[in-house]
C-alpha cells in the first residue's frame, strides 16, 4: 500500500497540470510502473485530446520502454474511462499494451459509467485496485463532480479586504487594497476556473478585465468567461474593457435575478464546470444565502480603511455554512484564506 500511495501521488501531481485545462472533462494525471521504475507519465491536457492514461503509455514508448509496459502497473487518479467519446476508450488502449495491475484513486462519477472499467479490465484478467488517495483525488476534480451530480458548477468566492472588512479605501487613496503578490496569485485562481462571474453594479464602478494578463496562465487554455450578471444591461459602459479588449467575445450579459438558472445554463450550455465570483458584497451576499458558494479566497490587507462597502452583505447564515479544510498562505504583506462552505449534504463533497 506505501508503493501505491507514493505512485498515485506521483500520479496526482501529474494531474494538477491540467487544472483549469479540461472542462467539460476532469485533470486527470497516470503515472507507469514497472519493479519500481518509472517508465512514463501524462496528463489530460484539454477536451479532445488523448486521456492521461494514453499520455503516459505514448511518454512510456517515447522513453523507449515499449517492451517493458507488458506486465507493468498504471496508477491514475480517475477511474480509466471505457466507453466510446471524442477519444477511444482508455481500457482499450490499457489492455492493448498488455499492462497487468491497474491503480485508480476515485471512482467517475458519472453514473452511467462508475465502475465499468472494473468489470471490462476484470474479465481480461487485469488486476484493479481502487481508492488508493480517493479523497485527495476527489479534491481535485471537485468542479466535474459537483456538475456530473447536481448540475452546478463549483463556485469560489474571492474577495479583498482590510483589517476592518471593507472593500474601499477612502477617496483618493487609490483602489487597490492588496499588494502584487495577492495580484498575482488571483491571476492564478482565474487560470483554475472557466468563468468569472461578476456584477453590473462591478463592471460600471471599477470596469475591470477579468482577465488572464500572464501569458504562461493562457497556454494550452482560453481565458475563462467573464459574466455579467445584471438587471440593466443598457446601462454597462460600452467602453468598457471586457467588451472592448481581445477578449470580447468572451464575454456574457446574462440576467440577474436567477443565479441558481444562470449556473446551471454555464455548465450545459458552455461546459463550465468552476466558477469565480469576483463582486461586491451584496451580490455575493445573495448567493450565499441561496447556498451557491463552496469555497472561500478571502485577502486581507494590513491597513484599517473606515469604508463604507462590507465584502459580504447576507441575511444571515446557518451553522451549516461553517468553514472547512482552512488553508492561510501570505503574499507580500497579505495574509490569504482559502476555506471550504461546509454545506450539509454537499453532492460535490
Amino acid at each position: 500500500m506505501e508503493a501505491d500511495e507514493h505512485w498515485m501521488r506521483r500520479a496526482l501531481e501529474e494531474a494538477q497540470k491540467g487544472m483549469g485545462r479540461t472542462a467539460p472533462n476532469p485533470p486527470v494525471g497516470a503515472v507507469i510502473v514497472k519493479d519500481g521504475e518509472e517508465l512514463g507519465a501524462g496528463w489530460h491536457r484539454r477536451a479532445g485530446l488523448p486521456h492521461a492514461e494514453r499520455e503516459a503509455l505514448a511518454d512510456a514508448r517515447r522513453r523507449g520502454n515499449e517492451e517493458k509496459l507488458r506486465g507493468a502497473t498504471i496508477y491514475v487518479t480517475l477511474e480509466p474511462c471505457s466507453t466510446q467519446g471524442r477519444t477511444p476508450p482508455c481500457v482499450d488502449g490499457i489492455l492493448e499494451a498488455g499492462l497487468r495491475r491497474v491503480v485508480y484513486a476515485a471512482m467517475d462519477p458519472n453514473p452511467r459509467h462508475a465502475g465499468r472499467a472494473n468489470r471490462v479490465l476484470g474479465a481480461a484478467g487485469v488486476e484493479v485496485t481502487s481508492g488508493v488517495m480517493e479523497e485527495e483525488a476527489k479534491r481535485w476534480i471537485r468542479p466535474f463532480r459537483k456538475a456530473m451530480l447536481t448540475g452546478l458548477p463549483w463556485v469560489i468566492w474571492k474577495t479583498a479586504m482590510s483589517l476592518d472588512a471593507r472593500l474601499t479605501r477612502p477617496p483618493g487613496e487609490g483602489m487597490w487594497l492588496t499588494g502584487p503578490e495577492s495580484r498575482q496569485k488571483v491571476q492564478a485562481l482565474r487560470a483554475e476556473v472557466q468563468a468569472i462571474v461578476t456584477s453590473g453594479a462591478t463592471v460600471r464602478a471599477d470596469r475591470p478585465r477579468l482577465d488572464l494578463r500572464d501569458p504562461s496562465y493562457l497556454e494550452g487554455r482560453e481565458t475563462p468567461w467573464r459574466v455579467v450578471a445584471t438587471e440593466d444591461p443598457l446601462s454597462l459602459p460600452a467602453d468598457a474593457p471586457l467588451f472592448t479588449d481581445a477578449w470580447r467575445d468572451r464575454t456574457l450579459v446574462v440576467p440577474r435575478g436567477n443565479p441558481e438558472k444562470m449556473l446551471r445554463d454555464l455548465v450545459e450550455e458552455r461546459g463550465v464546470h468552476s466558477v469565480l465570483l469576483e463582486c461586491g458584497g451584496r451580490m455575493a451576499g445573495s448567493w450565499m444565502d441561496a447556498g451557491l458558494i463552496d469555497e472561500v479566497v478571502a485577502f486581507m490587507a494590513p491597513m484599517l480603511t473606515g469604508g463604507a462597502v462590507p465584502p459580504l452583505e447576507g441575511k444571515g447564515f446557518d451553522e451549516g455554512c461553517a468553514l472547512d479544510e482552512v488553508v492561510f498562505e501570505r503574499f507580500g504583506s497579505d495574509v490569504m484564506m482559502r476555506a471550504r462552505v461546509a454545506k450539509r449534504g454537499e453532492a460535490g463533497k
